[in-house]
């Protein structure tokens, strides 16, 4: 019959996917070499899967230990947190990893900052927006999402963070980057690049060319709002991205932003988490700071 795990072979399991060594794990849980190699054993018969194969001189974690290990940490940081809840929490020795799911853009900069300063030891994981299947809230794998639109399924909790919008940018030394409010028209001139993690050539901006005789034309189609931007950097081609990463990083790279001078839909930007988290209180402090830091 398979060994069971507990706890201290989930801290085991937890402590070999991030140093990736025997060794190493076994110095942060202050065991010996031998246990851990011995608990790594009974992990790989336990889970039916070796965890850590030889990679050249080093371990690599399967896919399935990869799969794992997100809902390993967010178990041991649930155990963690009954024996906390009732005690007093000091932010500044809190030493946890977050997982949170977004796209990309200016949320994960100024949520990062404003966590650091006030939790220097707190690592925030952001991972891409895929599906955006409910599940991987429910089982712990991502703590939070930040995204567009509202959950209906009873277990999550939503609160608005802000409403974005779309600008244009272009370089800021190329012709379109000389004029003020650029027009419809104009925009029609130059080669778009489409920002679409689903690889979409179309959206709202072209609905409203439509509607007065215009067409442009998408000569490129990149999955974020970030690669855009640098793909705009580099070229005299337009994209469309969101007004706050547009105000924070345009200037740095040589870009312009402007307002496109069209009726888009704004964008209603959320925070999402499952309700087991509603009452942890290193949770609810993140929330909190995300929230003022976004706000």
């Amino acid at each position: 019959m398979p060994d069971q795990l507990d706890l201290n072979l989930l801290r085991v399991f937890d402590a070999l996917l991030q140093d990736g060594s025997v060794t190493a794990a076994a110095e942060r849980l202050h065991l010996s070499v031998p246990a851990a190699s011995r608990a790594l054993g009974r992990l790989r018969r336990a889970m039916g899967d070796p965890i850590l194969v030889r990679a050249g001189r080093g371990l690599a974690p399967t896919p399935f230990a990869l799969r794992t290990a997100p809902r390993v940490r967010s178990l041991l940081e649930q155990a963690a947190a009954l024996i906390s809840t009732d005690r007093e929490f000091t932010v500044a020795d809190l030493r946890r990893t977050f997982t949170i799911r977004i796209n990309d853009g200016i949320a994960a900069t100024l949520a990062t900052t404003a966590v650091t300063a006030l939790a220097p030891s707190v690592t925030l994981r952001f991972v891409p927006e895929g599906d955006e299947s409910v599940e991987a809230l429910r089982d712990g794998s991502v703590d939070l999402d930040i995204g567009a639109g509202e959950s209906t399924t009873p277990d999550l909790r939503t609160t608005p963070l802000y409403t974005e919008r779309l600008v244009g940018i272009v370089r800021a030394d190329s012709p379109l980057g000389r004029t003020r409010k650029p027009t419809l028209k104009q925009l029609c001139k130059y080669p778009h690049v489409s920002a679409s993690r689903r690889g979409r050539t179309r959206g709202p901006l072209d609905d409203a060319l439509n509607s007065v005789g215009l067409q442009r034309h998408v000569a490129a189609v990149v999955p974020t709002a970030t690669a855009a931007a640098l793909l705009v950097a580099a070229s005299d081609h337009i994209g469309l991205v969101p007004q706050r990463l547009a105000e924070q990083y345009a200037k740095p790279i040589g870009l312009r932003w402007f307002p496109i001078p069209a009726n888009l839909p704004e964008v209603q930007v959320r925070l999402c988490w499952h309700a087991r988290l509603d009452a942890d209180p290193a949770q609810r402090w993140l929330r909190d700071t995300i929230g003022a830091a976004l706000n």
